[in-house]
């Protein structure tokens, strides 16, 4: 993310954002915000989506341009960057807890485990609800593309796990 002591205003209308499949979390949270810059008279926010093809970039740009035309800023320009890619990594640690606490198992930081792309799932995935690492995957698609579906072997309970990228 890009220095918020520039543009300190900007940057917390932004945190004020919420993810749209998860409200827990808002666009700061999730770090897909990545910089915002000024050239003359016309306020640039530059973004990194999810993965390609998210389905929720399109929310995530109206309601920037919504969030800052309320505060009066009026020329806006939302630019979408893919270098670098967006990683699980940049979720702020804060928003790992609310993750989890909202009843979805956080990604690990530091582990972005291709061993889910051939069916070996993702090891060690937590219970967001009895906190059990005794967890299996049901499905490699959850509520949104970007989760997993899991069941805990010990409380019986289904939660979705947010996959590492």
């Amino acid at each position: 993310m890009s220095d918020t002591k520039k543009h300190p205003e900007i940057w917390n209308l932004l945190a004020t954002i919420p993810d749209p499949e998860i409200p827990v979390l808002s666009i700061l949270d999730l770090g897909i915000v990545r910089d915002v810059t000024q050239e003359e008279d016309e306020l640039i926010i530059t973004i990194t989506p999810t993965y390609s093809g998210c389905p929720a970039m399109n929310q995530f740009e109206d309601d920037i341009l919504s969030k800052l035309k309320e505060n009066n800023y009026q020329n806006v320009q939302i630019k979408t960057v893919y270098d670098p890619p967006w990683t699980t990594d940049w979720i702020n640690d804060e928003a790992l807890k609310r993750l989890e606490e909202y009843g979805i198992a956080p990604p690990v930081k530091g582990t972005q485990d291709k061993g889910v792309l051939f069916s070996e799932g993702v090891k060690q995935v937590r219970c967001p609800v009895c906190k059990s690492t005794n967890t299996s995957v049901i499905s490699q698609f959850g509520s949104t593309a970007c989760k997993a579906l899991y069941k805990c072997n010990d409380c019986l309970e289904p939660f979705d796990y947010f996959k590492c990228i």
